[in-house]
């Protein structure tokens, strides 16, 4: 390996820490509030015909992360520009509404906050999966998954009201 080599793996992995670093915050922060309030609260609504198994969450938020990781990744990779820029605010604007989505269900026990959360967090999410895709279609196309299940996450927050 030549020393160029080694220079660009070392600035891949610095720049690989940021958005990795922030999901896995995302992550906790989430978990941190949700886990104590699964039962008993959660396990006592009546959920909708559509909910899915509670052991459900856990690998997609998982497969989730990952995917939003690698595509921030890859759009920081790219060259700094204004279109660069707009796409990291919206992606850590939708991180941030991610993290405190289960504070407001879970923790504050309240399915109308989360959707007064949820709502805004789903229309970043298709703003930032648009200009991601415009930037890498790859990077785009890891969102997409992010895009079905915030959706999907809309339309389940919503019925518990």
């Amino acid at each position: 390996m030549s020393d160029g080599d080694l220079t660009g793996w070392r600035r891949d992995v610095s720049l690989a820490a940021w958005p990795l670093a922030a999901v896995v915050a995302a992550s906790a922060l989430g978990q941190w509030a949700t886990l104590p309030n699964l039962v008993p609260w959660y396990a006592s609504l009546i959920k909708p015909w559509f909910s899915p198994p509670n052991w459900v969450f856990g690998p997609v938020w998982t497969a989730l992360y990952a995917l939003m990781a690698f595509a921030a990744f890859r759009i920081l990779k790219l060259a700094p520009s204004p279109a660069r820029r707009m796409a990291l605010i919206l992606f850590f604007a939708q991180l941030a509404l991610n993290a405190a989505w289960p504070w407001l269900f879970f923790a504050a026990q309240n399915p109308l906050l989360g959707l007064i959360d949820i709502v805004p967090q789903f229309i970043c999410v298709v703003a930032t999966y648009v200009v991601f895709a415009r930037l890498d279609r790859l990077a785009g196309l890891c969102l997409l998954p992010l895009v079905l299940w915030v959706g999907f996450a809309v339309a389940l927050n919503a019925a518990f009201i």
